[in-house]
């Protein structure tokens, strides 16, 4: 979608409205430990790797060429290494506050299974979430959704090894 040069800045004003205070507002310490705990909870009974990021606003480069949240959780993806689990079943959620947007980008491990109005289907429920302001409870619905997915298709049972090959903590920025 190309936006019009006022629409192109008040989305950079937006952008630059949000900042980490705000994020963390929206999710304070508490409510990372519980989505921390729920991913690591997850992660126990399937070979997949949950990935949640949360940002206030896009970076300007971005807003300078008019790209999406998508975008960006395709970049994330790539450089948090999300892509290179041994089962190729890393999922990213991408949370970007200043847009109430929300993204799923998954492996290919995953994405074989699962095909794009899932993907939509499991993502309404979140977005109505962050409309609302419940980020938390959006996030969880995230981890819950995609946990039922890599049980479905990538579970583990308690005698093989599942190493935890990232970081299970939500990444603020």
């Amino acid at each position: 979608m190309r936006r019009s040069l006022w629409q192109r800045l008040a989305r950079i004003l937006r952008h630059r409205w949000w900042d980490e205070r705000d994020a963390a507002r929206a999710l304070p310490e508490a409510a990372l430990q519980r989505i921390e705990a729920r991913v690591a909870a997850s992660e126990a009974g399937h070979s997949g790797e949950i990935r949640v990021v949360v940002e206030a606003g896009l970076p300007l480069s971005y807003l300078w060429q008019d790209l999406s949240a998508r975008d960006r959780a395709i970049t994330q993806f790539g450089k948090l290494r999300v892509w290179d689990t041994q089962a190729n079943n890393g999922v990213l959620v991408y949370l970007l506050l200043a847009e109430h947007a929300i993204e799923i980008v998954a492996d290919r491990g995953l994405n074989q299974h699962v095909d794009a109005a899932q993907w939509q289907a499991l993502i309404a429920p979140m977005r109505e979430a962050f409309r609302q302001g419940r980020f938390e409870a959006g996030l969880l619905q995230a981890v819950d959704a995609i946990d039922g997915l890599l049980r479905r298709h990538h579970a583990v049972d308690a005698a093989q090894a599942n190493p935890n090959e990232l970081p299970n903590r939500p990444l603020m920025r």
